[in-house]
């Protein structure tokens, strides 16, 4: 049976137009970020802020292949009372690409880019991880006490025993991205990883564009496809467990990364009283599929963990 486009490819029906978007959307993204970049271990980590200096400071982490546009529609709803900065990891966006790639390393690009961006100026800030971003969050979370107020866990690749024990391990191998010799075939290209049905597909257009790059002989993606074959990571578990700031969870109800089973596992691997936030019509990118629902489960920890 072919690949049902809706999945495989979102965008190519709209032939390289952008899709209608609601105003608040627009409203969004018109509070443009200022983009900065700091050096970190040799590369260069690009940067967003959005919010005036002195206020709590907030730090959002994207997932694998993604980039810090990714929170463009989402970070302005917290700009009024955080100070906010996003992101991309060095491999991705317009941050620069490494030889190797380790945890520690992008931990470290996690601190530069918060002290860049002013977030400690007002105390301890926070942190929201989605997806492989939860990694390199968890491993600054777990460093120091007291340097972050929290770290909000968002639809994390961690699986329980049963379901780590039916997976494939990775092999290494990877493939160079294809060069695509039009803007259009390659928005018509895009797709999420894992794939999953998209109606915001305002939302999708906006991170296919931004996530491609032109090149000689056309367009092709800005993300180091060898980044995973140069990548290891620890026990994710013990992750969790050694965290030194509050913790909280939040899942898409309909994400098949983290199903059931798998949220019920690291709910578990949280400290007692943790709040968990399931965001019902959410598939694992919840920031896409859920955005204002998202924007309010975010806002249930920063009460709770007052400044």
């Amino acid at each position: 049976m072919p690949p049902d486009p809706n999945l495989s490819a979102p965008l190519r029906h709209l032939e390289g137009d952008v899709p209608p978007a609601p105003d608040w959307f627009r409203d969004a993204v018109a509070d443009r970020p200022r983009i900065g970049r700091v050096a970190v271990t040799g590369a260069g980590i690009e940067t967003f802020v959005w919010g005036k200096s002195g206020r709590p400071g907030l730090m959002l982490l994207h997932g694998n292949g993604a980039h810090a546009g990714w929170w463009r529609f989402i970070a302005p709803f917290f700009a009024e009372s955080h100070r906010v900065a996003a992101l991309s990891w060095s491999g991705m966006g317009g941050s620069d690409w490494r030889e190797t790639y380790d945890l520690d390393t992008f931990a470290d690009e996690i601190g530069a880019a918060a002290e860049s961006a002013g977030l400690f100026e007002a105390g301890a800030p926070v942190m929201v991880g989605h997806s492989f971003g939860c990694f390199p969050m968890l491993t600054e979370a777990g460093r120091a006490a007291g340097r972050w107020r929290g770290a909000v866990i968002v639809d994390p690749p961690i699986f329980s025993p049963e379901r780590r024990a039916g997976r494939r391990r990775e092999d290494g191998r990877f493939a160079p991205h294809r060069i695509y010799p039009t803007l259009e075939e390659a928005l018509g290209r895009f797709r999420f990883a894992p794939m999953q049905p998209c109606e915001t597909l305002y939302i999708a257009d906006l991170i296919a564009r931004e996530s491609l790059r032109e090149v000689a002989g056309g367009w092709s993606w800005r993300f180091d496809p060898s980044l995973w074959a140069r990548l290891a990571l620890p026990d994710r578990a013990a992750m969790v467990r050694e965290a030194r700031c509050p913790l909280a969870l939040v899942t898409g109800a309909r994400s098949d990364l983290m199903r059931p089973a798998d949220a019920a596992y690291v709910q578990g691997l949280l400290p007692p009283g943790s709040p968990r936030i399931d965001l019902p019509e959410a598939y694992h990118h919840v920031m896409v599929d859920q955005p204002l629902a998202f924007v309010a489960a975010l806002r249930a920890p920063l009460a709770v963990w007052p400044g």
